[in-house]
């Protein structure tokens, strides 16, 4: 794994942007992520008395038997810290003093909170008519249900993937991982990126972006809606499998591995059963098209599994690359890690720390190459950057002092 160094003298593309971020979890954190690797300067607003959520994520492991909080070293690199709390209106006018430097908000309190406080979108635009404001919430801002907590895995339920995610006839799954909070992310990245065009480049006012954690997720995954009008059907649970194209699995290998397999063309999988020495399944009338081999399924199933479990995966990865089909080994991170393809591109770096040493985590992604993302500053300290943040919106040395004394700001 490579071994990253912190470059904060490097220019990114997104330098000169300043994203005012008061958003908890994933999926805010995710947005901010994108802007943050690409120069911007984001700026955590968190509440003094713990900080964003992710910071209280933490994986424990013999060296640290009280835990780490790799969640927030991942996803608060590059960021800055300002710990204040937004409920006296002390700490709501130090906000207000930051906006009109600001290009981007970013929060993520239910639907009306931020009305509640005083800092509706509305007011927020006359301080700065050229803000883009990000409102990230479970269910959008409007709507019979916007009120409604919106954590991840309700999204996840009520979109339709867990429905059809798992085996068949066992109960529906939900992912293992954040992938309604990831997906929005990254949308909120891409669209925080369009309304600054508009703004930068068309001359354009600044405007709010509803951002929902269910939509993005329902966008990518697949046309079931459609689907469902014309067939009638309801996705049902298939494993490895899909409804799409087959042959498509994981098959065991002799030495207790596994590798995936995904012949999704016909040309793919007749090469597929000349390279099994079977070329007459591509005349057999249960496998000649993809039809009939989705019909057919287990009974191929069984013929390309018997097929992998006579090899070690070494053997299966060697043999079906020089075949050219498309297969590869199923992994775990102890293999991802030690991957020489993930090692050479770099996929994940080790990154400076102050309580670990490093920390590996993914590179910067995508790859720009003549305007690359910067990897600039670790995760921060809550609060780190108060003092540099409060300062750049003109506060005074003593009105710091009398928000730390008022326990507004932490010291």
């Amino acid at each position: 794994m490579r071994t990253a160094s912190f470059q904060p003298e490097q220019q990114a593309p997104l330098a000169g942007v300043r994203v005012l971020d008061l958003s908890r979890l994933v999926a805010g954190n995710m947005v901010s992520l994108q802007l943050a690797d690409f120069g911007a300067e984001v700026i955590k607003i968190e509440d003094p008395r713990g900080g964003d959520t992710l910071r209280h994520w933490r994986e424990t492991g013999p060296q640290h038997p009280e835990g780490v909080a790799l969640w927030w070293k991942v996803y608060g690199r590059n960021k800055k810290s300002l710990a204040i709390d937004l409920r006296p209106e002390s700490g709501k006018d130090v906000l207000r003093r930051l906006v009109p430097g600001a290009q981007v908000l970013i929060e993520s309190f239910r639907p009306g909170t931020l009305e509640a406080m005083g800092l509706a979108p509305e007011l927020l635009l006359e301080l700065n008519p050229r803000l883009v404001i990000v409102r990230l919430t479970g269910w959008g801002q409007t709507g019979p249900y916007h009120q409604q907590p919106g954590f991840g895995s309700l999204v996840e339920a009520m979109s339709g993937f867990a429905a059809k995610n798992g085996l068949p006839g066992q109960p529906p799954m939900l992912p293992n991982m954040a992938l309604a909070d990831m997906a929005a992310g990254l949308y909120g990245a891409f669209a925080v990126t369009v309304a600054l065009r508009e703004v930068e480049i068309r001359g354009g006012q600044g405007q709010v972006i509803d951002l929902s954690l269910i939509e993005p997720l329902l966008s990518i995954i697949g046309p079931d809606a459609a689907a469902y009008r014309v067939t009638g059907r309801v996705p049902s649970r298939t494993g490895n499998r899909t409804s799409i194209a087959a042959p498509r699995n994981v098959y065991r290998t002799a030495d207790d591995e596994w590798v995936a397999l995904s012949a999704s063309t016909q040309a793919m999988t007749e090469r597929l059963f000349r390279a099994m020495g079977r070329p007459e399944l591509a005349q057999d009338p249960r496998f000649c098209d993809n039809a009939l081999r989705l019909d057919n399924v287990e009974a191929l199933d069984v013929i390309i599994g018997a097929f992998v479990a006579a090899r070690t995966l070494e053997q299966n990865l060697a043999f079906f690359r020089e075949q050219e089909v498309t297969v590869g080994p199923v992994y775990d991170i102890s293999q991802i890690v030690t991957d020489p393809h993930i090692i050479e591109r770099g996929v994940l770096v080790d990154a400076p720390d102050e309580e670990m040493g490093s920390v590996p985590m993914h590179a910067i992604i995508p790859r720009l190459s003549a305007t690359p993302g910067v990897l600039a500053r670790a995760a921060p300290r809550l609060g780190q950057h108060n003092g540099e943040v409060l300062r750049s919106a003109g506060l005074s040395s003593a009105a710091i002092d009398a928000l730390v004394t008022a326990k507004v700001v932490s010291p």
